[in-house]
């Protein structure tokens, strides 16, 4: 699009900094970060430094930052909707992208330039109805972005020939029509799975999330209220996480945004990773059940993870793999519950089982994290709105995770980071190095 105001900024930012690192790597590229131990290369590398994320840092003690931001910070400096307390989306995408805190000005140009770049292809909605109603959502989401890749401009720029110091042009194109689509495509597999294929059309004069709940069929202010802060901040978590790290590896070989998109989706899926918030939510309806349907007392939430644990399972939505608090994201819904609905027995649970789990899974010694994560909270209060559904709850989570991924999809290319092709070592070489440091 010609006189895009957003795209020209991002150059005016990233095409700079681009310069800044290659002359920072010629300089300082034989600089020791760090030495790594063998545990650590077969534990799936955590901690080791071995990319670089521009978008935002996790902190083990601190949590999530956003360009130096903290969860309640965006909460309460981000722009927001008019008579609404939770942030726009479309605020955060900006501050990843361009590294500064978004006016209101600027969040409405991105709400609008969305909203005009939002129009799926006819063939997409003629794919996903031709598929089984039995399959999972996300298995769907991944399929209808890769039906999109068609339309990819990058790839097709790629082919007439392109230099690799404009490569960052068209991926911009790709990432902004690639969120703007998201929420419609969502929505079409939503309703069609769950709401005998009714599908509502967009409402261009709502901001991004509030017209995702729209086409969801969800027009209750709050559930919109929810979606912005929902959207806001299941945005990114580092560039290590299984999603983020797909998004970039499969980038980094100069796949498209789709194609890169699509591989992160496949990797969210898993129950290690964005599954985990509806196996929670099944946990907690296992445990009303386990109890007739009344609400367990704390003694009798104390019992069940007692036995969760007993049986050889995890209690989901406890532990991650780097923090060592709780979830700030935790917290913020935990805010939102306790303000907006503060008799929802449903959340009353997760705060109860809050109060006892970290106790119990302090007691175990190889557990470095008892505290809870996003997903503890997100699907209770996506049910107490009605959206009871909870194979679609990653859909979700997708939809957001994609102003983070794709955002650091575009300062990759912007930067020219190379394809990411790591060494590896065979454990019989990995023997041969302690056996010489033991001669």
């Amino acid at each position: 699009m010609k006189n895009d105001k957003l795209k020209e900024k991002f150059a005016q930012v990233a095409l700079p900094m681009a310069a800044e690192i290659k002359d920072f790597v010629k300089e300082n590229g034989s600089h020791v970060i760090g030495q790594y131990t063998i545990e650590q290369v077969y534990s799936g590398m955590k901690g080791m430094i071995g990319m670089v994320t521009e978008t935002s840092k996790l902190d083990p003690e601190e949590g999530i930052r956003f360009r130096g931001y903290s969860i309640p910070e965006l909460r309460q400096q981000l722009p927001k909707a008019v008579g609404d307390g939770e942030p726009l989306p479309e605020g955060i995408f900006y501050l990843m992208l361009i590294g500064e805190m978004p006016t209101d000005d600027d969040v409405h140009y991105v709400s609008n330039a969305w909203a005009r770049r939002s129009n799926v292809p006819k063939y997409v909605f003629d794919m996903l109805d031709t598929l089984p109603l039995s399959m999972h959502p996300m298995t769907q989401f991944s399929m209808a972005i890769t039906a999109m890749q068609k339309e990819s401009n990058f790839a097709a720029a790629y082919r007439k020939g392109l230099n690799k110091k404009e490569y960052w042009d068209p991926m911009y194109e790709d990432v902004m029509n690639l969120i703007a689509r998201l929420p419609r495509v969502a929505a079409y597999i939503y309703r069609r799975l769950y709401k005998d294929g009714v599908h509502i059309e967009p409402d261009p004069k709502l901001d991004w999330a509030a017209n995702f709940a729209h086409m969801l069929g969800y027009d209750d202010y709050d559930m919109k209220r929810l979606m912005r802060l929902y959207l806001t901040i299941h945005a990114d978590h580092e560039g290590g996480n299984v999603s983020a790290h797909s998004t970039h590896l499969v980038g980094s070989a100069l796949s498209d945004a789709y194609l890169s998109f699509a591989a992160g989706m496949n990797g969210l899926a898993g129950p290690l990773h964005g599954l985990a918030n509806q196996e929670v939510v099944r946990w907690i309806m296992d445990l009303r059940d386990y109890y007739d349907g009344v609400v367990p007392t704390r003694d009798q939430i104390h019992e069940y993870v007692v036995k969760t644990i007993g049986e050889g399972k995890v209690v989901p939505g406890y532990g991650h793999a780097v923090l060592r608090k709780t979830d700030p994201r935790f917290t913020a819904q935990m805010e939102f519950a306790k303000k907006y609905m503060p008799d929802d027995v449903n959340c009353k649970i997760v705060h109860m089982v809050y109060d006892v789990v970290p106790e119990i899974l302090s007691g175990i010694k190889k557990i470095k994290n008892p505290w809870p994560n996003v997903d503890a909270h997100s699907g209770a209060l996506l049910i107490h709105y009605g959206m009871t559904e909870y194979d679609f709850y990653t859909v979700l989570f997708g939809v957001s995770r994609s102003l983070g991924v794709l955002a650091s999809l575009l300062w990759d290319r912007a930067l020219g980071h190379p394809i990411e092709r790591p060494g590896s070592v065979t454990t019989e070489w990995m023997k041969s190095q302690v056996a010489k440091a033991h001669v």
